[in-house]
C-alpha cells in the first residue's frame, strides 16, 4: 500500500491547505472580480472539478450541489447577479472532504490501475489529474490574497508541521 499511503498522506495536506485557503479570503474580496470574474467562482470552480473529477466524472449517482446552476462552475462565463455564500462554500467543501477522506482510505494500490464504472480513465489518472488542476486554480487564489492583502496563506509544504493554532494560517 506504499503509493496509497502516499496519496493519503499528499490529499489530507491538500485538503488542509484548501480549507485554510478559503477561511483566508477576506470578506471584502469573496466578491471583488478577476478577469471578471468573482473570487468565489475561482473557489467554486475548484471545488466543483475537485469533487466530480477526483473519484469518478462518470458516476451516473452524482448528484450536483443544491445551488448548483449549468454555468456556476464555468470559468468562462462572467455571472451577472449570481453568487455562492461563504457558507454554501464551506458546506459544499466539508461534504467533499469527507467523500474523498473515506474514498482515499478504502484504495489500495492494486485499485490504482482500474476504471471507475462508465469511466475511460484509471482511478490513479483521476487522482493525479486532480492534483495538478487542483492546485493550479489554489495557486491563483493565493495570488489573489497575496495581491490585496499583502497576506501570504500557509502551506504545508512536503514535510511541513501543521500549524498549531486555528484556521486561517498565515506566514
Amino acid at each position: 500500500m506504499v503509493l496509497c499511503d502516499d496519496i493519503r498522506y499528499l490529499t489530507n495536506r491538500a485538503l488542509w491547505e484548501t480549507e485554510n485557503l478559503i477561511k483566508c479570503i477576506p470578506d471584502q474580496l469573496w466578491e471583488k472580480r478577476y478577469d471578471g470574474l468573482p473570487m468565489w467562482k475561482y473557489v467554486y470552480h475548484t471545488l466543483y472539478s475537485l469533487d466530480r473529477w477526483f473519484i469518478n466524472p462518470e458516476d451516473p449517482t452524482y448528484k450536483d450541489p443544491e445551488f448548483h446552476t449549468k454555468t456556476l462552475a464555468n470559468l468562462n462565463v462572467i455571472p451577472k447577479d449570481e453568487t455562492i455564500s461563504r457558507r454554501q462554500i464551506e458546506d459544499y467543501f466539508y461534504s467533499i472532504k469527507i467523500k474523498i477522506e473515506n474514498y482515499i482510505n478504502d484504495l489500495s494500490d492494486e485499485d490504482l490501475i482500474k476504471k471507475p464504472e462508465n469511466c475511460s480513465m484509471s482511478k490513479f489518472r483521476l487522482i493525479l489529474g486532480q492534483y495538478r488542476h487542483w492546485h493550479r486554480h489554489l495557486g491563483l487564489i493565493y495570488g489573489f490574497i497575496v495581491e490585496d492583502t499583502g497576506k501570504w496563506p500557509y502551506v504545508l509544504n512536503m514535510n511541513g508541521a501543521y500549524p498549531d493554532s486555528e484556521m486561517p494560517n498565515y506566514y
